[in-house]
């Protein structure tokens, strides 16, 4: 048994289990903690058995908020068995020092095979003629179907699950297409997918399954728009995110008749036993299964059972997904973590894709230590808010490899004007490069983590918040026309920073804003201004 030192004496850390747990990863725990169990769902009796713990381990059904880390005084980890977070208040936390760690890959073959019973359901009316034959009817001919064998596939997102699904799909015979602009051509190629832009993924496909995360790019994806251009008689299939598709849109659709069917297990609010969908007798809706398998359930729980020994031995946990990463980075190294993973995410937004080779480089006196969990912490962030299931470090690497990008981390020796400073570079596959780059000061118990370049352009801006980036024809009027149309839609800017090589030619203008920024206004400020480039980047709460 593993003991740690409280005074003189030595003691067992609790693990506490607060729902039922795979026997197999509660044979991981007992040989070296104090395992005990508790029913997450009865607060009073979860909050007094907190009070002992060192570590907990949830699924959904319990509530770790605020007020239940309050009363772990020496909680150490919170663990999800599954892949969402939801009910771990993961700021809360992070303030409180505990790290949070989840199961990021344990449903991916379950939810690649939801999608695909999805698609098959729909296609042949399994529900439907089920339903009616328990019904005491013998309707074979209502229930008349197509087969899949032959038909274009049309995948929405090629990330993990996006992959095993067409994978699957490939052994029926069909002609696979997919839309993803953060995977390189030749990655689909080898997976014997054709990239192709999503209008033309919605004009040609026979299928249509849905396989991205939820983010504010994604939601609303596919909508009334993109609903009236899809093929007569698609079927469409989401068990990625609820929101993707926009619900009233697919229903309208499929009261119009220009979609034969869908297959939904994800909606806009969960649980729900109302939506429009319902309505339908050829949609086949189901309650968020897509993680529900007993494989899945045990992977889970061995994951989380890994992760919870490496943190009370004070080892690196690859799956933890707050700031805090494990007791073997170094002390000095640790402010640096946030800081690459940020600068990660305004690389990919400042680039709109991936780029096919990727250089971390980390300069100044804190080079002299191990900063390669510098480049874990930057792929982290290029692929936070472009694939669908939760980037960690120990994914972060292989999601960047299964898109075909090589991630590197380089050390100049050169004199630079900061203690510490982190860039990141990369090439995209139309030629085009992209740098950013950051640095950290650390001030008594603050970290001050502020933007430093953005391709070749000098800012000085803080790496928090909203950020908003254009790129534009330096002239007169430009700064009051954005303030002017960002104030008429409520969105008020808190610092706002114009950079330029020289007067006349392209200017950066960078600014920071006090909420997330609609599609929408973005596009219609760049057009009022004329940007040949807009983007935005949310960083609260990383």
């Amino acid at each position: 048994m593993l003991a740690i030192t409280d005074g003189d004496a030595l003691v067992t850390p609790v693990v506490l289990i607060a729902e039922e747990l795979a026997p197999a990863a509660l044979d991981v725990l007992a040989q070296d903690f104090d395992v005990r169990h508790v029913d997450g769902t009865d607060r009073p009796a979860l909050l007094a058995a907190l009070a002992g713990a060192d570590a907990v381990i949830v699924r959904s059904a319990t509530q770790i908020d605020a007020e239940a880390i309050a009363a772990a005084p020496g909680l150490k980890v919170v663990a999800r068995a599954g892949v969402g977070l939801d009910n771990v208040d993961v700021p809360a936390a992070t303030a409180r020092g505990v790290m949070v760690v989840n199961a990021p890959t344990s449903n991916i073959v379950s939810a690649a095979e939801q999608a695909v019973a999805l698609l098959l359901a729909v296609a042949r009316h399994t529900a439907s003629a089920s339903a009616s034959l328990k019904a005491g009817e013998w309707k074979r001919s209502k229930y008349t179907g197509v087969e899949v064998q032959g038909k274009t596939v049309g995948v929405v997102g090629l990330g993990r699950i996006g992959v095993l699904f067409a994978q699957r799909m490939a052994a029926f015979g069909t002609r696979l297409i997919a839309y993803d602009p953060y995977v390189q051509p030749a990655r689909a190629a080898q997976l014997g997918v054709r990239l192709v832009g999503l209008d033309e993924l919605l004009r040609e496909s026979d299928f249509i399954s849905v396989h991205l995360p939820r983010t504010p790019e994604t939601v609303g994806l596919i909508g009334e728009r993109e609903l009236a251009t899809v093929k007569p008689g698609v079927r469409i299939v989401n068990a990625a995110r609820g929101g993707l598709i926009d619900e009233q849109a697919l229903a309208d659709a499929l009261a119009e008749g220009r979609v034969a069917g869908a297959g939904v297990d994800v909606y806009v609010k969960e649980p729900t036993t109302a939506s429009p969908l319902f309505a339908f007798d050829n949609v086949v809706a189901t309650p968020h299964l897509g993680a529900s398998t007993v494989e899945a359930q045990d992977k889970a729980g061995l994951s989380v059972a890994r992760s919870v020994a490496l943190a009370l031995q004070g080892e690196f946990v690859p799956d933890a997904v707050n700031v805090r990463a494990g007791g073997i980075v170094d002390e000095d190294v640790r402010p640096l973590l946030a800081l690459s993973e940020k600068l990660g995410r305004v690389f990919t937004a400042v680039a709109g894709g991936v780029a096919a080779e990727i250089t971390v480089e980390v300069r100044g006196e804190i080079a002299s230590h191990d900063v390669s969990v510098l480049r874990l912490a930057a792929a982290k962030g290029i692929f936070a808010s472009v694939v669908e299931e939760r980037v960690t470090y120990v994914n972060a690497l292989q999601l960047a490899a299964d898109r075909g990008v090589e991630v590197q981390l380089t050390t100049p020796d050169e004199v630079i004007e900061h203690e510490n400073l982190v860039s990141i570079r990369g090439a995209l596959p139309d030629g085009r490069r992209v740098c950013v780059s950051g640095t950290v000061t650390v001030a008594g118990t603050r970290e001050i983590r502020r933007l430093t370049a953005v391709d070749g352009f000098d800012v000085e801006l803080g790496v928090d918040g909203v950020l908003l980036f254009f790129r534009y024809a330096d002239r007169p009027g430009v700064v009051g026309a954005i303030g002017t149309l960002l104030g008429e839609h409520g969105v008020n800017i808190g610092a706002m920073q114009v950079a330029r090589r020289e007067a006349g030619g392209e200017a950066l203008m960078t600014l920071t804003v006090d909420s997330s920024m609609d599609a929408e206004i973005l596009s219609a400020a760049a057009a009022a201004i004329g940007a040949s480039h807009a983007s935005a980047v949310d960083l609260r709460g990383e």
